[in-house]
């Protein structure tokens, strides 16, 4: 199937368009977004929790809780494999998941074994990226855990949201400024006369 008409390809490349339409990516932290890795590392009892958006090549953190990193290759990243889920992506045992086991992220630094994601999803079911957690120890969670990961996740998408509203909001104060003050300089010339 040629290249242009491969539906997959049309839906990462719109997924890409609504991600950047949040500006978010390769900024600093934020409060609402690491209060939430916070609580996700502590319900859950993993050292380990992230707030990642999957880019075109690369997973950025928007916040991290236990890992130096700002970002990972695509390639490597498990959360590319949970936006592609419906819910709650758990794997109990990197090491024992065929598509795992040779990820360098397992078998090199921070040693993953233990990853749960649950993806972060926009009104028009665009998966930009999750709320996960993640232990160097082979888990499992419990079902209240899984329910609080998804809540947090649904409140990590709500802080997305509220960031993009306020961008756009920013935006249109500018362009208001700006036609304001171009109207006050057409309209200056015609009031000294």
């Amino acid at each position: 199937m040629p290249a242009e008409n491969n539906p997959l390809k049309d839906t990462e490349s719109k997924r890409i368009k609504a991600l950047r339409e949040y500006n978010i990516l390769d900024t600093g932290p934020e409060a609402g977004f690491d209060d939430l890795t916070t609580l996700a590392s502590e319900i859950c009892g993993t050292p380990i929790a992230l707030v990642s958006l999957i880019d075109a090549d690369r997973q950025f953190f928007k916040s991290r809780l236990g890992l130096d990193v700002s970002e990972t290759s695509r390639k490597a990243s498990f959360c590319a494999h949970a936006i592609l889920q419906p819910d709650l992506m758990v794997v109990p045992d990197a090491l024992a998941d065929d598509r795992f086991a040779a990820n360098p992220l397992v078998t090199g630094n921070p040693k993953i074994r233990f990853y749960a994601g649950s993806p972060l999803f926009t009104s028009d079911g665009y998966g930009l990226g999750t709320l996960c957690v993640i232990d160097t120890q082979p888990r499992t969670l419990t079902a209240g855990q899984k329910k609080a990961l998804q809540a947090l996740a649904r409140q990590a998408m709500a802080q997305l949201e509220l960031r993009r509203t306020l961008e756009q909001m920013k935006l249109e104060a500018q362009r208001k400024e700006k036609l304001i003050a171009e109207l006050e300089e057409t309209i200056r010339p015609t009031a000294k006369k």
